[in-house]
C-alpha cells in the first residue's frame, strides 16, 4: 500500500500539468508557520508554507523564482515511506531535508539542480521534507540527527 501511495503521488508529480499560481512567494492564500532547526550551532527559525494534500505537495515550489531567507515549504507526507523528489519547473536552487516522523534529520540532498528531472531519494523511510534555499543546511550545520521542531513531529 505505501509503495502504491509514493508511486500515485509521483505519478501526480510526474505528469501534472500545474501552472504557476505566483512567481515571487507564498502562495496565494498560504499561511507561514513557525518552524526550528537545532544544530550543533543554536537554534534556528523558520517560517514555513506546509504542504498537506497530494496537489499541494505535487505542485511545491514549482514556477517560484524567489525565497526569502528564512523561509521554506514543509512536505508532510502523512506516513513514513521512501520519499523521491525532483526539481522540473523548480528555478530555485533548494536544500531538501529529509526528516523522520519525531522531527529527526535522517538525510540531506543539499543544493539540487534547479529544472532538473534527476529523482532525489530520501534514501530510506521519512515523514516529511523541508525545502529551504540552497546553502542553507551549511550555513547552520545542519548534520544527520540534528531535530526539527513543528507540531507535525512527534519526539
Amino acid at each position: 500500500m505505501r509503495l502504491l501511495s509514493a508511486l500515485s503521488f509521483f505519478a501526480l508529480v510526474m505528469f501534472s500539468g500545474l501552472a504557476p499560481a505566483s512567481a515571487q512567494g507564498p502562495g496565494a492564500g498560504s499561511v507561514l508557520e513557525p518552524l526550528q532547526i537545532t544544530t550543533a550551532s543554536g537554534k534556528h527559525d523558520f517560517s514555513v508554507e506546509v504542504m498537506r494534500t497530494d496537489e499541494e505537495r505535487a505542485k511545491g515550489l514549482m514556477y517560484r523564482r524567489f525565497m526569502a531567507p528564512n523561509r521554506g515549504m514543509l512536505f508532510d507526507f502523512k506516513t513514513e515511506q521512501t520519499v523521491n523528489m525532483w526539481m522540473k519547473n523548480t528555478y530555485l536552487p533548494l536544500d531538501m531535508i529529509f526528516i523522520a516522523r519525531n522531527g529527526t534529520v535522517t538525510h540531506v540532498a543539499a543544493d539540487t539542480e534547479p529544472l532538473s528531472e534527476r529523482i532525489i531519494s530520501s534514501n530510506g523511510p521519512a515523514y516529511a521534507v523541508l525545502e529551504v534555499n540552497a546553502g542553507t543546511s551549511a550555513r547552520i550545520g545542519l548534520k544527520i540527527g540534528d531535530r526539527v521542531q513543528h507540531p507535525m513531529f512527534r519526539p
